[in-house]
C-alpha cells in the first residue's frame, strides 16, 4: 500500500499524485469500514487516518445513526488526544430529529445549517455541494454576524485557536447524516480545491459507515442465530425439566451479546432464579418480561459488569434488544407449553380416576350385595349356636372371633354399599356440635389410652344444617380414627367447629407422621392406604369424600411430613325447607 503523506491541497498542487492519494485514502477508510469495528473505534481510527493525511489539527466527526448524534474529536498535541460522545437532540414540530447545536456560537450555528441542508451555494467559500471553508475564521464569522440579523447575537469565537477551518457534510443515498470538521492553526490553509477533495473522501466514508453497519448487524445476527438455535436445541428435548430447560437457556444468552466476556444474564420466573455464575445486580441492565397467558411472570436479565460507553440503548445495540425480545417470547412459550402438558396430564388422571370410580363402583354393588346374605345366615346361626348351653369353653371362644370377623366383614359391606350410593342418606336437622360429641364419647377413652391429649374448641353459636346425622358421624369417626392411628406415640389432637356465612365447619388437627404431597393427592381413592392391611381397608377416607360431597360441602388437607395433619370440613347451611322447596 502507498504510504500516503500529509499536505495542503490547491489548484498547484492537484495531479495524479494527488489522485493516487485520493484512492490510497479511500482504500483505507474502506477497509476500516469492511472490519467492523465499534463506532467509538471506527471514529478513532477514521480521524487518525484523517488527521495524519490532511495535516489538520482538529478533526471532529458528527454521525447520525439510530436516532442518535455521535460526536467524536481527534486533537493533534504530542500525544493525539481523542474524545467520544452524544450530542443532545431535539425533535423539531414535523417530527423530524436534528442535533441541538449550540447555535449561540458562530459555528455551531453554520454546522447546523450545514447539516440540515440550509445554505446558500450561490455565497463565497460554500461548494455547490454545501462544504463551507475560510480561512481566517474570527473575521469571517465577525463580518457575518454583521451581514445577517439571524446571527448579529451569535459569538464569534472559534475555540482552540483555530484559523482555518473546513465543514463538509457526510451524505448517504442523498441524506446528510453527519459533518466533518477540518481545523488548522495556520491561516488559509483549506482551498476550494482541498474542500472538493475532502467530498470525495467524505462519500468513501459515508459507504465505510454504511458498510461498518452493515458488518456489525450481520455479525450481531449471527450471535442472534446461534443463540435462538442453540434455545431450540435445548426445548426440543422433551425429558428435560423445566428448571434446567431455563438454566441451559441462560447460558446461552451472554455469548450473544456485545461483550461476552463481562455479560451476565438471569431469568427469573414465579421467584425462581435461574442464572450464570457471575450474575450481579448492575446499574448497565438490559430487561424483557416473560408473560405467559397476558400475566408477568419474571423476566430475561443481561448486565454489564464493567461499565461501558453509551450506544443505542444505554451500553447495547438495538439488535439485542430484539434478541432479548425474542428470548423472553421463547420462554414464555416454553413455560405456556409445560403447563398445557402439566393441564392434560392432570385432566387426564381425573378422567381415569372417574372411570376407575365408576368400575369400582359397580363392582362394589354387586359384590355387597352378594356377601349380605351370607353374612346374615353366618351372623344368624352364631346366635343360636351360642344359645346352646353346653358349648365347650374353647368352642364359645372360636365363635366370638367367628361372629367379630363377621361383623367387621359387615361394616366393610356397608362401605362398600354407601361408597356405590346403594345407601340413600336421610337428611334432618343437625348441631355439627351434637355430632361431634356424640361420636368422640365413643373415642375419649382410646385416646387416653394412647397418650393423646385432645382439645375442644366449638362453637356456641353454630346453626343446624340439613344433614345424614349417621353419615355426619361416621364421617366425624373415620377422620379422628385416622389421625389417633397417626399418632403412635401420642401427641395432640384438636377438634373446632367454626360458623360462617353460608356454611359451618369441621376442623381436626393432630400433630402425628403426617403425609407427604404424593399420598395427599391420593388419600380420597378407594383401597388406598398406607397402614397395615389388618389396620384399614382404604375405604375411609374415600366414604368420607363421598358422604361430603353428597351434602355439597368441601374437604381441605393440609399435612407436612413429621409435623401433623388439617383437615377441614365444610358443610353448606341449607334448611331442610328450602331442599324441598327447590327440589
Amino acid at each position: 500500500m502507498k504510504k500516503i503523506k500529509s499536505k495542503r491541497i490547491d489548484a498547484q498542487s492537484f495531479g495524479q499524485d494527488t489522485l493516487e492519494d485520493f484512492h490510497a485514502l479511500s482504500h483505507r477508510i474502506m477497509n476500516l469500514g469492511l472490519r467492523g469495528l465499534l463506532r467509538i473505534d471506527f471514529s478513532r481510527e477514521a480521524s487518525k487516518i484523517l488527521m495524519n493525511f490532511s495535516g489538520c489539527d482538529s478533526v471532529e466527526m458528527w454521525i447520525k445513526e439510530h436516532g442518535k448524534y455521535y460526536r467524536s474529536e481527534i486533537i493533534r498535541s504530542p500525544k493525539q488526544s481523542f474524545r467520544f460522545g452524544i450530542i443532545p437532540i431535539k425533535q423539531k414540530e414535523d417530527g423530524k430529529i436534528i442535533p441541538n447545536f449550540q447555535i449561540d456560537y458562530c459555528l455551531g450555528r453554520m454546522c447546523r445549517d450545514i447539516v440540515l441542508g440550509h445554505f446558500n451555494p450561490s455565497l463565497p467559500f460554500f461548494t455547490k455541494r454545501g462544504s463551507f471553508w475560510t480561512g481566517n475564521a474570527e473575521n469571517f464569522f465577525a463580518s457575518l454576524a454583521k451581514q445577517n440579523r439571524n446571527m448579529s447575537t451569535c459569538k464569534i469565537i472559534v475555540e482552540g485557536n483555530y484559523k482555518s477551518i473546513a465543514l463538509i457534510p457526510i451524505s448517504v443515498e442523498s441524506e446528510n447524516i453527519g459533518l466533518l470538521q477540518l481545523k488548522s492553526i495556520f491561516p488559509d490553509y483549506f482551498t476550494k480545491e482541498g474542500v472538493e477533495f475532502y467530498e470525495g473522501v467524505v462519500q468513501t466514508l459515508g459507504i465505510a459507515l454504511t458498510h461498518r453497519r452493515a458488518q456489525i448487524e450481520l455479525r450481531e445476527r449471527v450471535k442472534e442465530l446461534t443463540c435462538l438455535y442453540g434455545i431450540a436445541k435445548t426445548v426440543e428435548r422433551p425429558d428435560l425439566p423445566l428448571k434446567e430447560i431455563l438454566q441451559g437457556i441462560v447460558e446461552l444468552v451472554p455469548p450473544a451479546w456485545l461483550y461476552p466476556e463481562i455479560a451476565s444474564a438471569r431469568i427469573t420466573l414465579d421467584g425462581n432464579s435461574y442464572s450464570t455464575p457471575r450474575f450481579q445486580e448492575s446499574g448497565q441492565k438490559q430487561l424483557a418480561d416473560i408473560v405467559v397467558r397476558g400475566k408477568r411472570r419474571g423476566a430475561v436479565e443481561v448486565v454489564y459488569l464493567e461499565k461501558k460507553l453509551e450506544l443505542d440503548e444505554g451500553p447495547f445495540l438495538r439488535e439485542e434488544r430484539s434478541l432479548i425480545d425474542t428470548i423472553s417470547r421463547e420462554v414464555a412459550l416454553i413455560v405456556e407449553r409445560k403447563q398445557t402438558e402439566q393441564d392434560k396430564a392432570r385432566l387426564q388422571e381425573q378422567l381415569q380416576h372417574a372411570d376407575r370410580l365408576a368400575t369400582i363402583g359397580q363392582l362394589s354393588a354387586g359384590v355387597a350385595h352378594e356377601l349380605n346374605e351370607p353374612l346374615g345366615s353366618i351372623l344368624g346361626f352364631i346366635q343360636l349356636v351360642k344359645k346352646n348351653p353346653g358349648l365347650p369353653e374353647q368352642v364359645k371362644q372360636d365363635i366370638e372371633k367367628i361372629m367379630k370377623a363377621s361383623l367387621h366383614a359387615r361394616e366393610v359391606v356397608k362401605k362398600l354399599m354407601l361408597f356405590a350410593r346403594q345407601m340413600p342418606p336421610h337428611k334432618t336437622q343437625v348441631n355439627l356440635n351434637q355430632v361431634v360429641e356424640e361420636g368422640f364419647y365413643f373415642l375419649e377413652s382410646r385416646c387416653a389410652k394412647e397418650g393423646i391429649k385432645v382439645v375442644l374448641l366449638l362453637s356456641p353459636d353454630i346453626p343446624e344444617i340439613t344433614a345424614d346425622p349417621a353419615q355426619l358421624t361416621q364421617v366425624f369417626v373415620n377422620i379422628v380414627v385416622n389421625a389417633i392411628q397417626a399418632m403412635p406415640n401420642g401427641g395432640k389432637l384438636t377438634i373446632k367447629t367454626n360458623a360462617f356465612d353460608k356454611s359451618v365447619s369441621l376442623i381436626v388437627e393432630d400433630t402425628g407422621v403426617g403425609m407427604s404431597e404424593s399420598v395427599i393427592k391420593k388419600i380420597f381413592l378407594p383401597f388406598f392406604t398406607t397402614k397395615d392391611v389388618r389396620q384399614g381397608t382404604g375405604l375411609g377416607l374415600a366414604v368420607v369424600h363421598g358422604i361430603v360431597t353428597s351434602h355439597g360441602g368441601s374437604i381441605n388437607v393440609e399435612s407436612k411430613v413429621d409435623h401433623g395433619t388439617r383437615i377441614e370440613i365444610k358443610l353448606p347451611k341449607e334448611k331442610l325447607q328450602e331442599r324441598k322447596r327447590g327440589s
